[in-house]
């Protein structure tokens, strides 16, 4: 694992951006695997900023999105699918036809799953996942205790998690109960990962993630079985690391 240590948000989300307008420049046909919630927010950000002015292309693009809500409509604001159209893809060149969300409102959510992880076996796999971590050490919707060998599934989301995506609902009531995710092992098989972490809320679940062993009570921790994961975090979220080190700034 490389770990990159910046100053603040601001700074994260410019790294993040950078490493991934590099890579969409660098390859004729990229497959991306994306991230919601706040902590990309920043990131979707500096890359519509920098389609309108360096005009970056995103025709032979693919993306896969690493989760959806079961039960939630894409007109839904809280879906997924809303999220990821109005923080990248309106905003971008990418054909629709390129863009890949979980079907939470399926009629056979097994179906799905299984549909979903064949369609990212057939582009040849993800190349670079954009992932956040829980305070409970979620990847992507992959609560503790999840199987390391789990591919895209329906999962039961846990209370701290749901209440941690309470701040986008009107109450708690409001959150799904379930979700679809990309399973551990699907995303294993990226070929690069990068991993983002800001504020202090994080900095106790990235210390373990670095100290632990691994282990399905932190699905994080597999990370370190993967030769290519790069670790963006701000100094609020390094803090314990480096207090624990005995580093000052």
């Amino acid at each position: 694992m490389k770990i990159i240590e910046v100053e603040d948000y601001n700074a994260l989300a410019k790294k993040a951006s950078e490493m991934v307008i590099k890579r969409v420049s660098q390859s004729s046909s990229l497959t991306l695997g994306l991230a919601t919630g706040s902590t990309p927010l920043g990131v979707y950000e500096h890359l519509r900023e920098d389609f309108i002015n360096n005009k970056t292309s995103y025709k032979s693009v693919k993306t896969f999105n690493l989760d959806e809500y079961v039960g939630l409509e894409k007109s839904n604001p809280n879906s997924y699918y809303y999220y990821m159209y109005k923080n990248l893809f309106d905003h971008i060149d990418i054909p629709s036809n390129q863009i890949h969300i979980p079907n939470g409102m399926a009629k056979d959510l097994e179906a799905e799953c299984q549909r979903y992880e064949e369609q990212i076996d057939q582009v040849g796999g993800i190349d670079l996942q954009l992932l956040g971590i829980g305070v409970n050490g979620h990847i992507g919707f992959n609560e503790p205790g999840t199987s390391f060998d789990s591919i895209t599934h329906v999962v039961k989301l846990a209370e701290s998690t749901r209440i941690a995506n309470s701040r986008f609902f009107h109450d708690l009531s409001e959150v799904p109960t379930h979700a679809i995710t990309m399973g551990i092992a699907s995303i294993m098989k990226s070929k690069e990962i990068l991993l983002l972490a800001y504020g202090l809320k994080k900095a106790q679940i990235l210390y373990d993630l670095m100290t632990k062993t691994i282990d399905e009570r932190l699905p994080a921790s597999i990370l370190k079985r993967h030769p290519r994961v790069t670790i963006i975090a701000d100094k609020k979220a390094m803090s314990i690391i480096k207090e624990k080190a005995g580093i000052n700034d």
